[in-house]
């Protein structure tokens, strides 16, 4: 197997393997924890759409990356339904209001013919739901007054940072190499690896979450040279 594509491979399991973790961690019955959820996963999904839009136009994992960004362009739109269905604290609303307007040029971009130009604009636009997202986060929690387990909004950031080092490893590889592609993978990384020796020092871990955990160790060991 040549060393490119075991790069691939790697990456895209442990995307794999970190959104489990983040399925497993944020199992909650309380409607404003179920919100801060959605919003939560809305930043990875804002990650996952650019990462699939640049390996389907680069030809990695094609048919897996469109069935991917096609499916997630729709979760991205049916969770923003769900929030605004659910939120009307008026700051909130105006966040929202903000993230559906660059949900809307990143779903149109997301749909174009691959180009570096548009990858550089699914790129900012990725990093405006990204904020935005983070945004209702934040207020979600302030307002509710509700206190998310910090083991919790951690692993639920794995799940995030897990495609977003895959989002800014392809970029670099689809000709994008300004010195901020290559600074946010670095900081991206260097969190993801602080992140895991936490969760995996979390003495409230399932079992099932350790095997979990120690299956992204394993990988990410061999992920972390590249």
């Amino acid at each position: 197997m040549k060393i490119c594509t075991l790069k691939k491979t790697a990456l895209i399991t442990l995307i794999t393997l970190s959104s489990t973790i983040g399925a497993y961690a944020s199992n909650s019955t309380l409607d404003t924890i179920k919100l801060m959820d959605i919003a939560g996963k809305q930043r990875m999904l804002s990650q996952r759409i650019a990462k699939d839009y640049m390996y389907a136009g680069k030809n990695i994992a094609v048919s897996k990356a469109k069935r991917q960004l096609a499916s997630s362009l729709k979760e991205l739109k049916d969770a923003h339904s769900k929030l605004t269905e659910s939120i009307n604290n008026p700051e909130i609303v105006n966040l929202l209001v903000f993230v559906a307007m660059s949900s809307e040029d990143f779903e149109e971009t997301a749909k174009d013919e691959f180009s570096t130009d548009n990858a550089q604009l699914i790129l900012d636009l990725s990093e405006s739901m990204l904020e935005g997202s983070e945004y209702v986060v934040d207020s979600l929690k302030k307002t509710s007054g509700v206190k998310e387990s910090k083991i919790v909004d951690l692993a639920g950031r794995q799940r995030m940072l897990s495609q977003r080092i895959a989002k800014y490893y392809i970029a670099y590889q689809s000709g994008i190499k300004d010195k901020n592609t290559v600074d946010q993978m670095k900081k991206a990384v260097k969190a993801f690896t602080a992140t895991h020796s936490q969760l995996m020092a979390n003495e409230t871990n399932t079992p099932e979450i350790n095997r979990e955990l120690n299956k992204i160790d394993r990988l990410w060991k061999i992920v972390y040279k590249f």
